[in-house]
């Protein structure tokens, strides 16, 4: 991968987020695919296999010097387009970066920067390319990043677990008796289901202060819609009883459809 290059289109659809996109118009359709293109390619950086861990680092400054010293002329004429603040995509790069070798988040604040980077400045990034106008937006995109994110960890803990990764808080861990090698060697107990159902919880929380504005509940759609999917996924890993370590909860194209219709129809 040279520095500064993006993914292509094509490489670049199979996920909830891309799926959400498809309602947008066209154009603001191909604004944000644009910028999923970028997160996609400093994401696939951090997490290439086939990359040295000195070569990932080097590929991921090259991005965040770019946003200073100018990012590929398709992403400047986006950021100029939709007067995004620029330092979103540093925040990104940033994110992205933390994910090169495994680490730990000792507290619920640790991990919520890392979300933060990852999820939120997606978010707030992201409404400005939908035509969001209400301030309000910015605070449902960063509640709803957290929510969304917090989900992620949860439904991925078993296949993080596997690359020696946990994202959960080790003060939370520490607090329901669930060591790291209960984790890293995928022991599920009665201990763990606990610490599931109260990180469950705290994304619950997320997603109730998740409320979108009026003014911009239509522009809204895509994050409504990756809402309503990822608080379906939530609902089947609590349904399931937490079945995590052994398998990654996912939902069938009918059902994102589902969800995507209600969603739309919400604002109706």
């Amino acid at each position: 991968m040279k520095p500064l290059e993006l993914l292509s289109a094509s490489s670049a659809k199979s996920s909830n987020l891309a799926f959400a996109l498809l309602c947008l118009p066209p154009s603001r359709r191909s604004d944000a695919m644009l910028f999923y293109r970028f997160c996609r390619t400093v994401d696939d950086i951090a997490d290439q296999p086939s990359l040295a861990i000195g070569k990932k680092h080097d590929l991921l400054e090259a991005w965040l010097q770019a946003v200073e010293n100018g990012l590929p002329p398709d992403l400047e004429r986006l950021i100029v387009r939709h007067g995004i603040d620029r330092s979103l995509f540093a925040e990104i790069i940033k994110g992205c970066a933390s994910d090169i070798e495994p680490r730990r988040f000792p507290s619920l604040a640790d991990l919520q920067l890392y979300s933060w980077r990852v999820a939120c400045a997606v978010g707030l990034v992201s409404i400005k390319i939908f035509g969001c106008r209400d301030p309000r937006s910015e605070t449902y995109a960063i509640q709803l990043g957290h929510a969304l994110q917090l989900t992620n960890i949860l439904r991925d803990t078993g296949e993080d677990a596997a690359g020696g990764r946990i994202y959960l808080p080790q003060d939370d861990m520490a607090r329901f008796g669930v060591s790291e090698e209960d984790i890293l060697n995928r022991r599920p107990s009665a201990r763990f289901k606990a610490l599931m159902r109260h990180e469950a919880a705290q994304a619950r929380a997320r997603f109730a202060a998740a409320v979108p504005p009026q003014a911009d509940f239509k522009s809204l759609l895509p994050a409504r819609i990756m809402c309503a999917v990822y608080q379906k996924i939530l609902d089947r890993i609590e349904r399931e009883d937490f079945p995590v370590l052994q398998k990654r909860i996912t939902l069938s194209r009918r059902e994102k459809v589902t969800s995507t219709l209600s969603a739309f129809f919400r604002g109706f």
